[in-house]
């Protein structure tokens, strides 16, 4: 691990000398996703006249990513708004009328599924057998009787045991077999069933909470993270109107595409090594020479400023962090992206010419009888595939087409984007004609799918409370650099925002817009002289 304690002796005033002489102060802010764009315009309504928006991709969005396909969007990134009620997402898309075609089967209330509740899941198995609907809600209501029971454990104050391992996947599993085994009215069958169902339940669970396994989840905080009351909603022309939306405001020169950042330089006040870096740099005028913070791109520009947003994903931070700040970041937020998790959940999208489900079908959930007692959600590589846990029927078929949506997460997810198309495509068409039993089953005419894992400016999906981390972590990754808090240290030099920095509502495109004007609100604050 790579850090160092921050300390500030400069007798520099905190605000430069081009501020004292009211200048607007430079705020760089890197990456232009949800809470870059939320930042950028919470800063340019508020009177900041200085604003540059740094986008390493050639979109805007983030891990907002929609894609027309004909007539219908799909989405390879967020998908639904969660929750209504104060929600800042939806309102945005209620004010703008981006509900208005929302169907009943995209509105849903009360604990969120992966997929619609149009229809009835069909829960096969790898045998080509229906698991019976009756033996489906037996195991489902106890399935969500012991979720509750997790989310207890921070909501309560209940002590953790040592046989959970203080984790999710672990408890549940542990929790659920022995009320299956105990029960007497079961056959041995049934109870098969059940036990192969507890591990593809999970695979669903890991697939929310975007982790390789739900026993990487940590028991203790899973029920911190808060739902906002209220329906969640899908957005049919595509949750990228949410981003064009925050973008409208935004003048187009202040986003800058295809611009990556190489390194942070910060904290001129012990480091003059910003000094020697921007000497290099003829183009800069003298007063820049002395700025709180350089922010170095990889085509070598130079981009002097005052304050500079931070909103790149967790994934990111892990990879990069090292590299990306000098002088590197202080041990106690080093120690927080460590212990903080991310990992990827990608989706599968196959168009078929016509249907092979039944109109009452709302997704195809892959239980594989032989796992009725594993332990370990980990497979060899060449078996990647077993890590896909179902595959939901898009409504309305009107809008969408005949279309199936795969769900897969964790390392798996990685080999799976590794492989071309026409691997995968079949892969999925094997694993349908076997689940389902149908021989059959025509390839796909068209595949589409995501690959958030693999993409060096995203490394992941989104954040959840690993084991061994907590709330307190995501406060001290949020915590604006650096941490001395003196009237000689120019403050608020790097501030950090995105979802992984919302206690609440970590792992949400509205916990990242919170986080954007989170952050816009403190500089805001620090500078409200200067804007009145």
């Amino acid at each position: 691990m790579q850090s160092c304690e921050i300390s500030a002796d400069s007798t520099d005033d905190p605000l430069s000398s081009g501020l004292r002489r009211k200048r607007q102060p430079r705020i760089v802010v890197i990456g232009a996703g949800l809470a870059g764009l939320s930042a950028a315009k919470a800063l340019l309504e508020s009177g900041f006249t200085d604003v540059t928006v740094l986008e390493a991709t050639d979109r805007i969005g983030g891990r907002v990513q929609s894609v027309q396909l004909g007539h219908a969007t799909f989405e390879l990134g967020a998908t639904w708004i969660h929750g209504s009620h104060g929600n800042p997402v939806y309102h945005l898309a209620e004010d703008n009328g981006l509900l208005e075609e929302t169907t009943d089967s995209e509105r849903s209330v009360g604990r969120i599924s992966l997929y619609s509740k149009n229809g009835v899941a069909y829960h096969l198995t790898n045998n080509g057998q229906r698991i019976p609907k009756d033996v489906v809600e037996e195991f489902s209501d106890l399935y969500n009787e012991v979720y509750n029971l997790t989310q207890e454990f921070f909501q309560r104050g209940k002590p953790v045991n040592a046989e959970s391992q203080n984790s999710v996947g672990v408890f549940t599993r542990d929790v659920v077999r022995k009320r299956v085994k105990a029960d007497p009215d079961d056959t041995e069958a049934v109870k098969r069933l059940k036990l192969a169902m507890i591990q593809q339940y999970l695979k669903v669970e890991s697939c929310e909470s975007s982790s390789h396994s739900m026993d990487e989840v940590s028991l203790s905080e899973f029920g911190e993270w808060t739902e906002i009351p209220g329906a969640h909603h899908v957005i049919p022309c595509g949750f990228i109107k949410i981003v064009e939306i925050l973008a409208r405001s935004i003048p187009k020169s202040v986003i800058q595409l295809r611009k990556p950042v190489k390194c942070i330089h910060w904290n001129q006040s012990v480091s003059k090594e910003i000094e020697r870096v921007a000497d290099h740099n003829s183009d800069l005028p003298e007063e820049d020479k002395g700025s709180n913070v350089f922010v170095e791109c990889e085509d070598c520009e130079f981009i002097p400023a005052d304050h500079v947003i931070v909103t790149v994903s967790l994934g990111v931070l892990k990879k990069r962090h090292e590299s990306l700040f000098h002088p590197c970041l202080p041990e106690e937020k080093v120690m927080a992206i460590e212990k903080l998790g991310i990992n990827t959940t990608d989706k599968i999208f196959l168009e078929f010419e016509e249907p092979f489900w039944s109109s009452e079908c709302n997704s195809i959930q892959f239980v594989w009888e032989d796992e009725a007692e594993s332990e370990s959600l980990t497979y060899p590589e060449e078996l990647w595939y077993k890590k896909i846990c179902s595959f939901d029927v898009l409504y309305p078929p009107e809008r969408y087409g005949h279309v199936l949506s795969g769900w897969i997460c964790g390392e798996e997810a990685l080999i799976m984007e590794k492989c071309d198309d026409e691997t995968v495509a079949e892969t999925c068409t094997e694993m349908l004609r076997k689940f389902t039993g149908n021989p059959n089953i025509p390839k796909p005419r068209r595949i589409l799918r995501s690959s958030w894992g693999s993409n060096p400016y995203f490394r992941g999906s989104y954040s959840y409370t690993q084991v061994g981390s907590s709330g307190a972590d995501v406060e001290k990754l949020a915590k604006p650099l650096p941490y001395a808090e003196s009237s000689k240290t120019p403050p608020m030099q790097v501030m950090f925002s995105g979802e992984a920095t919302h206690r609440k509502y970590y792992s949400t495109t509205h916990g990242a817009v919170l986080s954007g004007q989170r952050e816009a609100a403190r500089l805001i604050e620090m500078y409200q002289d200067l804007l009145q």
